[in-house]
């Protein structure tokens, strides 16, 4: 009788009867939580509702991301086949480069081959509807996944989508795991302007980011369920959405890191979406060191380099694995250079060191390439990163050569599934299709291979007077 009349009480007053029953109600009863646990009942840890920190500015006041996941040991294995699928900021052939452009030049040695299957205007239960045959029928061996923007709906969030899209990911995740398929959940990204050429939005600006937010929460509660990585587009995005124009001393039109149309990201928002995948599959961005000692006179190195001469200071190299080049404007968003200040792609992903022992206290001069730095002794000792302080080097070239052949083939990608596979030669006959398609895809692919050359490139150290 006692429990009735509580809750009547409860039911009559309060909005939230749940939060109530277990903050008021049950305490009244007699319920005593710690002796629950002592009696082997199951208690939520603390950890499982933790957020992530928020800079201190109104911008962040409305969200509340959940606490991601530090990233775990390396995903990929040897001879990997990955797939990157999404919707139209897939199609676009940014992030995608990106990540076909670094997992070819920077860890040759996994030989990971790459297919993009990016459609415009997709949710997660169109690429269900068609992953059977136009990714596993290739047996792909890893898969990325980046939905949500358009599975949003451009509109406030409601719990009812939010199920439909945990649904939806869910079962392509499963799918993928039936078929031995290693999993990166991607988040979305964030949103910059309303969706101008969508005639149902809804709601407001906030509104949007909110329900890419809880979204983004959501495929971090698919990821941890299933137990596949997750990489977080949306939070990072969305913080250098409001920060990067103002360390680049621009506007928020100026620079726009979800892109002009507020959406599609230009190359800055491409490059953070990059690294959020890379760093989920645990790579861990040593590309190699070149170890010098000036007073003994010789030189080593790791990773996929050999010295082939080292004499007065000149140290002459054979390079069968690159660093990732980006000439562009550091404070530009169309610019891959610019983006890879907006995360530690450097520190985390992209270091070819350079270390100089034997110079007592004295500093030195590097020259590779046609540029020349000074160090001091310290920066010597520790480590120089070469991709980060050379922007231009021996490398480049070669890099935006096999860039062209990688964007070459992933075009080509997109005109196989879209085009040829849901046209009237795949629908009358896919596997001839797949036969013709996969002719003239060949040569694509092995035109990367062909132009991913060895490097032979010379450093000149010179120790200060």
């Amino acid at each position: 009788m006692r429990c009735l009349s509580v809750l009547r009480r409860c039911r009559s007053v309060c909005r939230v009867p749940v939060l109530c029953l277990t903050v008021v109600c049950l305490p009244l009863l007699g319920f005593n939580p710690a002796a629950a646990q002592d009696k082997g009942l199951q208690v939520p840890p603390a950890s499982l509702y933790q957020y992530e920190t928020k800079p201190a500015d109104e911008a962040f006041a409305k969200l509340n991301p959940a606490l991601a996941p530090v990233p775990g040991p390396l995903l990929l294995r040897t001879g990997d086949r990955l797939a990157i699928i999404g919707d139209s900021i897939t199609e676009q052939k940014m992030y995608s480069r990106i990540i076909e452009n670094y997992l070819t030049m920077c860890v040759p040695h996994l030989k990971v081959t790459v297919r993009q299957y990016g459609w415009s205007g997709e949710k997660t239960d169109g690429f269900l509807k068609r992953m059977d045959q136009d990714c596993l029928s290739f047996q792909p061996t890893v898969a990325t996944l980046c939905y949500g923007m358009n599975d949003a709906r451009y509109r406030p969030y409601d719990a009812t989508n939010g199920r439909w899209y945990r649904d939806h990911y869910t079962a392509i995740v499963q799918r993928f795991k039936q078929h031995g398929v290693r999993v990166v959940v991607g988040s979305p990204g964030c949103a910059g302007k309303l969706a101008s050429w969508v005639k149902s939005r809804a709601g407001t600006l906030d509104e949007h980011n909110q329900h890419l937010c809880a979204l983004r929460d959501i495929a971090l509660e698919v990821a941890s369920s299933q137990q596949v990585a997750f990489a977080d587009i949306f939070w990072p995005m969305f913080q250098q959405q409001v920060l990067a124009p103002r360390k680049f001393s621009k506007t928020p039109e100026e620079y726009a890191v979800a892109g002009k149309d507020g959406i599609h990201p230009g190359w800055a928002g491409q490059v953070i979406m990059a690294y959020a995948f890379l760093t989920a599959m645990g790579l861990d961005g040593d590309l190699g060191t070149l170890n010098v000692d000036m007073a003994a006179g010789t030189a080593t190195a790791t990773g996929e380099h050999r010295i082939t001469s080292f004499d007065n200071g000149r140290l002459s190299v054979t390079s069968q694995q690159y660093p990732y080049c980006s000439s562009g404007a550091i404070d530009a968003d169309d610019s891959v250079r610019s983006g890879m200040a907006l995360v530690p792609f450097a520190e985390k992903l992209n270091r070819f060191l350079l270390k100089v022992n034997g110079t007592g206290e004295r500093g030195i001069q590097v020259t590779w390439g046609t540029e020349t730095k000074s160090f001091t002794a310290a920066e010597a000792r520790a480590g120089i990163n070469l991709a980060d302080q050379f922007s231009i080097n021996p490398f480049s070239a070669a890099f935006e050569r096999v860039d062209a052949a990688v964007l070459a083939k992933q075009s080509y990608e997109t005109k196989q599934v879209k085009q040829i596979f849901h046209g009237a030669k795949g629908k009358q006959d896919f596997a001839a299709a797949v036969r013709e398609t996969e002719a003239e895809r060949e040569p694509l692919a092995a035109a990367i291979a062909t132009a991913m050359v060895p490097i032979e490139h010379q450093l000149t150290i010179r120790v200060n007077p």
